[in-house]
């Protein structure tokens, strides 16, 4: 069964932790051992798995993204958010997981984020828990 997680951003570019709602995702799908898939449909919008005890990397990271491909730079496209789809396709659109005991495999300051490259906006993050049944 395919999860949906609704995410509301309030800036234009953010990074919001969505790891306590994997986590329940997995609890509540009652997969012991296996893989959990992360995929967020949009083109300007990402995932990323970095730390979140400390909320100055997040920050950091899209202050150099912002760096790299500046919001005003000299693109073609001409809805004004090309820097967004450019972050997008850098980071991302996808994760995969590990689950052992029934609970998400990530270290010791592993988070997942939900990436907003051209909020604010409502959207949408599909999960997928798959059980591995051999051996």
């Amino acid at each position: 069964m395919t999860h949906s997680i609704d995410i509301r951003t309030s800036r234009r570019s953010e990074f919001v932790d969505i790891t306590g709602k994997i986590k329940k995702i997995i609890r509540d799908s009652g997969v012991a051992e296996g893989i959990c898939h992360i995929f967020t449909p949009h083109t300007t919008a990402g995932l990323t798995i970095n730390e979140n005890a400390d909320p100055s990397v997040r920050k950091d990271i899209l202050n150099v993204l912002n760096c790299l491909v500046p919001q005003g730079g000299d693109y073609e496209h001409s809805e004004g958010n090309s820097d967004a789809h450019i972050k997008s396709s850098l980071v991302g659109a996808e994760k995969t997981v590990f689950i052992k005991g029934g609970q998400l495999k990530l270290g010791t300051w592993q988070g997942i984020f939900f990436c907003e490259f051209d909020g604010p906006r409502t959207r949408e993050v599909w999960i997928k828990c798959i059980e591995n049944r051999g051996s």
